[in-house]
């Protein structure tokens, strides 16, 4: 193994590192402010953690922890939290503050570190929000400041981006994530190309005889057998009895006009994630870190996931144990990069700007499990239900709902320039 040394910024419950940390890299000092998901670094790693607000902690302090100096760390990677930018946020918010939001000050901080610390390299992950096409601010702000710090310190940075399916390189999960790769004297990262097969509306469709079949849910979990008693798993609320009665695969739109169940529900009037329920048979939907009662993806057997199950989902390594409550563990691991796409990452990292060859196969890998049980019996909908019986409208579309007087815009979001390709970005020396 190599002795690459890596800061962590925003480690979280170290998701990005474990991933990092079995691809070679060592991890010299973790930077996190959230009380629990430092309890559980310290509990599963023995890295020095600082725990504090990045805000108020100076890049010298980052290097003394792990025992460097300024330009010494070869790379810097974190996850800086941006809701402002995220999907959801467009849904809720419409043109949301983004830059005007002080929580999009993270990105600020951050990039203050990559002053301050003059990594080799340095890789930040983000919601894809970031880069949507007409709403780039974030992404704008991060070019902006690379070209400040090359300017300042005779450096070449050079940005390197693509936004990411985590399915598409066999991760047992759907999510889409920004990615940001710099070398510092200039040389250009190329990110690895699928491994995995795409989902479209359910079905897996062959992009080329090359690439594997996704690794599904029944991969990750299927093994697990009965929860943990301890752990409460009803689904609860208004609509939690109503989830027996949706197919695998499906949400609340089974109970519109326009699918197999009863008009509950007007058509894409609520968020996606509404009354989700895992399908066996493909890749989890992304892994919520602050769901409401009735938000999925819920298990096939109409329960929710236990940490366990949705720790797996997330490829953690399979020794991880997580200290918190149920909320605070479903923020640590939902918040996290799943980490086998992680470890794809460092890999290739490790062989373009580190020339050291990436041996065997990814350690995080998960195993294909066959065969794939049938989707479990759909039960009917309870009585309580009926009086929501009727014609619900559809919503109308992108800046036409009932809170557009307010700026709510209803969209669906992409991709910056409506492409996932490969990005370089030339920033001025």
């Amino acid at each position: 193994m190599s002795d690459i040394r890596l800061v962590s910024l925003f480690t979280g419950a170290g998701g990005l590192d474990y991933g990092f940390e079995v691809a070679g890299f060592k991890i010299r000092v973790a930077l996190e402010m959230d009380k629990d998901s430092c309890a559980t670094l310290r509990n599963n790693r023995p890295w020095p953690v600082i725990e504090q607000d990045i805000h108020k902690v100076k890049g010298k302090q980052i290097l003394e922890a792990g025992g460097l100096k300024r330009g010494d760390v070869d790379i810097l990677v974190g996850g800086p939290p941006c809701q402002p930018f995220s999907k959801s946020g467009y849904w809720a918010n419409g043109d949301t503050k983004r830059l005007k939001d002080p929580r999009a000050d993270t990105l600020h901080a951050f990039m203050r570190c990559v002053d301050e610390l003059l990594p080799e390299v340095f890789f930040l992950e983000n919601v894809h929000g970031i880069s949507y096409s007409g709403k780039e601010e974030g992404f704008q702000l991060l070019q902006r400041m690379t070209e400040r710090i090359n300017r300042k310190n005779g450096t070449v940075y050079r940005i390197s981006w693509k936004v990411l399916d985590a399915s598409n390189f066999g991760v047992p999960q759907q999510r889409t994530r920004f990615f940001l790769v710099s070398h510092r004297d200039g040389r250009i990262f190329h990110f690895p190309e699928p491994t995995h097969r795409s989902i479209n509306g359910g079905q897996a469709l062959l992009a080329s005889d090359k690439l594997a079949p996704v690794v599904t849910s029944w991969d990750a979990i299927g093994h697990f057998g009965e929860p943990p008693l301890d752990e409460n798993l009803r689904v609860n609320g208004k609509w939690g009895d109503l989830l027996p009665s949706i197919p695998e695969g499906e949400n609340y739109l089974w109970h519109t006009n326009r699918k197999g169940g009863l008009p509950l529900f007007g058509w894409r009037t609520r968020y996606w994630s509404f009354l989700l329920k895992l399908a066996k048979a493909r890749p989890s939907w992304t892994i919520q870190a602050q769901p409401g009662p009735a938000v999925g993806p819920f298990h096939w057997n109409n329960r929710r996931l236990s940490v366990k199950e949705m720790a797996a989902i997330q490829t953690f390594p399979k020794d991880t144990e997580f200290v918190g409550g149920r909320n605070s563990v479903q923020k640590q691991i939902g918040n996290a990069v799943p980490s086998l796409l992680s470890e794809i990452l460092a890999r290739a990292i490790t062989e373009q700007l580190f020339d050291i060859p990436a041996r065997g196969h990814p350690i995080l890998t998960v195993a294909p499990r066959r065969p794939i049980p049938p989707p479990e019996p759909v039960q009917p909908v309870p009585e309580e239900y009926f009086k929501f019986v009727g014609r619900h409208p559809d919503h109308p579309g992108t800046r036409k709902g009932r809170s557009a007087k307010s700026g709510t815009v209803w969209q669906t979001g992409g991709t910056k320039g409506g492409r996932n390709e490969q990005q370089h970005i030339e920033t001025t020396p």
